[in-house]
């Protein structure tokens, strides 16, 4: 009988346990509280006996095998899901610092590109009106006007245009490579304007082809090479801008600050220099390396 009432006496003190998962604390400290907490009953169940021992002993401590990681897999995985958080908070940062700086780029080049455009705009003369029009003299042409240029003579212009037409048209049957050629071989003959035509009608025509990319950067060392860096550095951050992975996207930004050091810009091309860098550094070619190095001594890049 007083097997049977210490049986249903410990199964009173289990069920009344809290449970596991709402316990925090240790299983030493929980199976030290049990064992304390039977002798107490054991004590009022048999005051004049010797209590019976409590069938409940401390579990052994597990032993460590030599090698074995120190800590649980869940504490490994929190510790590498925390790493993945740091390093993609991280990245994060990096690319919203990246487009920031990109998007200053675009917002600069934009207000540069519609102050060329606007100076380059050839001035509308409204016609005369009144008598004085039709009394103007015949004679009196933009020839004739003190430092007016003069056209160029016909002989000239004959030869010029006998040299362009003996440039061969490739045909190759691929009409977008055949286009970008043949402004290629006129840019390679130094007849800059009729290249420039020529690239300018590719890139139009020819935009979502993978040969825009090139076209689009020969068009701004056409007019790189006539003289002309205002349309040049147009032309430049305009390839690097609609085609970033073009064949010549990096050709065009390290082009594009030659040309800005040409138009006296040099913290605009220190700009440049920096987003050629950064965006396609580990794959430029030595050449544009040592374009972008002999640049940044020349614009007094301080980085």
């Amino acid at each position: 009988m007083r097997n049977a009432f210490f049986a249903t006496a410990a199964l009173a003190l289990i069920a009344l346990a809290p449970p596991l998962a709402a316990q925090n604390v240790s299983v030493d400290v929980r199976v030290d509280r049990l064992e304390k907490e039977m002798r107490a009953v054991q004590r009022k169940v048999f005051p004049a006996g010797a209590p019976l021992e409590a069938e409940i002993t401390r579990p052994a401590a597990p032993a460590v095998v030599p090698g074995s990681p120190a800590s649980t897999p869940v504490a490994d995985l929190t510790a590498r899901v925390n790493a993945l958080e740091s390093q993609l908070a991280s990245i994060t940062g990096q690319v919203e610092e990246n487009s920031f700086k990109l998007k200053q780029l675009e917002e600069a080049f934009n207000r540069y590109k519609a102050e060329q455009e606007s100076r380059a705009a050839p001035a509308v003369v409204p016609p005369a009106v009144g008598p004085s029009a039709s009394a103007a003299p015949a004679s009196t042409t933009a020839s004739a006007r003190p430092g007016a240029p003069r056209p160029a003579a016909n002989g000239a212009s004959e030869e010029r245009k006998t040299a362009v037409a003996a440039i061969e048209r490739p045909s190759t049957g691929n009409e977008a490579d055949d286009a970008y050629t043949y402004g290629f071989r006129l840019w390679d003959a130094k007849f800059y304007p009729e290249a420039q035509a020529q690239l300018k009608a590719t890139v139009d025509k020819y935009g979502a082809s993978p040969v825009a990319s090139k076209a689009a950067n020969l068009l701004g060392r056409a007019y790189l090479d006539d003289g002309k860096p205002a349309l040049a550095s147009v032309a430049f951050y305009e390839n690097y801008q609609k085609r970033p992975k073009g064949d010549r996207a990096a050709d065009s930004l390290a082009y594009l600050g030659e040309a800005l050091i040409q138009l006296k810009k040099p913290a605009d091309a220190c700009k440049v220099y920096a987003e050629l860098e950064q965006v396609y550094g580990a794959s430029l070619s030595n050449g544009l390396r040592g374009m972008m190095d002999k640049g940044r001594t020349r614009a007094k890049c301080t980085a």
